[in-house]
């Protein structure tokens, strides 16, 4: 197995220390993703690797994780609840009907890994505060094609540039894109909803032969989906740095713009990402960025005008 920061690489259980609490990690050998030669301790020492910019986005937002306790190939099920025999410190909000762990720590990270949550989902809002905290669109294709996803994206851009809204990309970690546009907390659900809904008319009306606003899949043809409505109150997506359940074992990871023509999501796994961290930071960090958050007031004026 390949070496990684503070853990032991035998094949039996192991209890380690992490941030003065003590886990165990059961079955460190057993094969996550199969073709990818990844098995939990290999996706364990990932997170360990991406924990900082991981956590930056995860913190304080309600998680839902998607767990495969004997590998992707095998049953899966969405967790929102923390489970009864989840350790005490992990820290939780009840949120509606649902008390939803925080993943806000390594520690937390870890215990969740070890129960094979292989996918992180976050929702849009902290969960002290239901405002958004970014403007969000997800680019989804109809067809394994990716070039699509990338003139889609790139669309897009030129639209944000011109409304001067300054914008980061990543890849879903499965065959799309997502766009995050991060704004000054202070809207509502429903006003970015309908800047996003004013934005994606825009270029399904730009470019028809390309794009769509039909939820359902049966009825896109060969579209390439804007999905501006999923970000809402107590929904989610993939957090960035999340793995997914993908034969490559591949990730979600932000990206450049300049650097979109010439990537597939594959490029980006388990294996490559932590290297891509190293070399080129972390590329999500501007969305953290308090001095970059953008206002929406000149297109929610036009938009109100033009009712």
């Amino acid at each position: 197995m390949r070496g990684g920061p503070g853990l032991p690489t035998e094949t039996c259980d192991l209890v380690v220390t992490i941030e003065g609490k003590e886990l165990t990690i059961t079955n460190p050998t057993k094969p996550l993703w199969p073709e990818a030669n990844v098995t939990k301790m290999d996706y364990i020492r990932y997170l360990l690797e991406v924990a900082t910019p991981f956590l930056a986005y995860t913190q304080n937002r309600l998680l839902t994780v998607i767990r495969y306790p004997h590998g992707i190939h095998d049953k899966h099920f969405y967790q929102k609840n923390l489970p009864d025999y989840a350790p005490d410190w992990i820290a939780t909000k009840q949120w509606e009907n649902s008390l939803y762990p925080l993943c806000n720590d390594v520690a937390t990270m870890v215990w969740m890994a070890n129960q094979a949550a292989l996918e992180w989902h976050v929702s849009f809002h902290l969960a002290s505060d239901e405002r958004p905290t970014e403007l969000v669109f997800d680019l989804d294709p109809s067809t394994p094609d990716f070039p699509p996803v990338i003139e889609t994206a790139l669309l897009l851009k030129e639209l944000l540039d011109d409304l001067q809204l300054p914008a980061v990309p990543k890849t879903s970690g499965a065959t799309g894109l997502q766009i995050y546009i991060p704004i000054q907390p202070r809207y509502t659900f429903e006003q970015t909803r309908m800047v996003g809904q004013f934005m994606a008319t825009y270029l399904a009306e730009k470019r028809p032969d390309l794009i769509t606003l039909e939820r359902l899949v049966k009825n896109r043809g060969t579209k390439l989906y804007i999905d501006y409505l999923q970000p809402w109150r107590g929904k989610t997506l993939t957090a960035p740095y999340s793995t997914r359940a993908r034969r490559e074992a591949t990730v979600s990871t932000p990206l450049l713009w300049e650097e979109l023509p010439h990537i597939h999501p594959t490029d980006f796994t388990v294996h490559t990402v932590p290297a891509r961290l190293k070399q080129r930071g972390d590329l999500f960090a501007p969305v953290h960025d308090q001095r970059r958050r953008a206002s929406l007031d000149p297109i929610l004026s036009f938009l109100q005008r033009k009712r």
